[in-house]
Formats: structure tokens, C-alpha cells, sequence
């Protein structure tokens, strides 16, 4: 195949395929996630890397920041709004080094896994949730 004509998807692509997962989401939860703050970069920050400890940015897809629901009190003070990072390269790295994947698949996949962070979901919920693998 002749690669010449074609461009990676770009920060808008990830981003909209992360919206469309919204849609996939039980109804309880599709207005809260619409909700949540989303930012695409293509890698984390360096502060980020830093305080997490990792040292090479394709090791982090995605990110959630903010206080879980199941944690917010009225006395809470925050910084700033709850936000799912997205990062663009290690997504792209990730599902081509898998190649048995859709990207859109993929990016749903991270997003929602951050999302659940934000419910507070357990991993038996995201199973239920999530079942991008079948």
C-alpha cells in the first residue's frame, strides 16, 4: 500500500471517536461522561511522567484527573474541572503494534477505562461496560 497519501488521525479524530464511545455507555452514565473535560495531546506533560513515575511517554494512553464521583463532597475545592486525557501517539503505537484492533475501538476502549475512574467503577463494572474485546 501506497502511504504517501494518508495522514495519521490527528487530536479532532481521537477526540471524536472518544465522544462517539459516549454514546455507547448505559444511559445512567451518558450525560455525566458527556460531562467530563476531554484533552487530546499526543504525549502526557512531563510533570505528569514525573510525578507518575514512568519513564517512557508511550507507556500512558490516557489519564483521568479530578476527584471521583464517589469521593465529591460540597466542601470539595477544586483545581479545575474533572478531565480524560487522551494521548494521541501511545494510542497509535498501541494499536499498531496490536493489529487486531479498530482504533476507534481502541480509543474507546482508554477512554472508558479513564471514565471509569471518574465513577469509581470497579473492574467488574468496566468488564460489563467495556467489552471492546469481544
Amino acid at each position: 500500500m501506497d502511504w504517501s497519501e494518508h495522514i495519521s488521525p490527528d487530536a479532532a479524530d481521537i477526540a471524536h471517536m472518544a465522544k462517539e464511545a459516549i454514546a455507547g455507555l448505559p444511559q445512567p452514565y451518558r450525560a455525566a461522561a458527556a460531562e467530563v473535560t476531554l484533552r487530546v495531546e499526543d504525549f502526557a506533560p512531563e510533570p505528569i511522567l514525573d510525578e507518575m513515575r514512568i519513564a517512557d511517554a508511550f507507556d500512558l494512553t490516557g489519564l483521568y484527573d479530578g476527584i471521583p464521583l464517589i469521593e465529591k463532597s460540597v466542601m470539595d475545592q477544586p483545581d479545575g474541572p474533572d478531565t480524560i486525557w487522551l494521548f494521541r501517539r501511545p494510542i497509535l503505537d498501541e494499536w499498531a503494534a496490536r493489529g487486531d484492533v479498530a482504533l476507534g475501538d481502541l480509543v474507546a476502549h482508554v477512554f472508558v477505562h479513564e471514565l471509569a475512574h471518574h465513577f469509581g467503577w470497579s473492574d467488574e463494572d468496566i468488564a460489563r461496560i467495556d467489552r471492546w474485546w469481544e
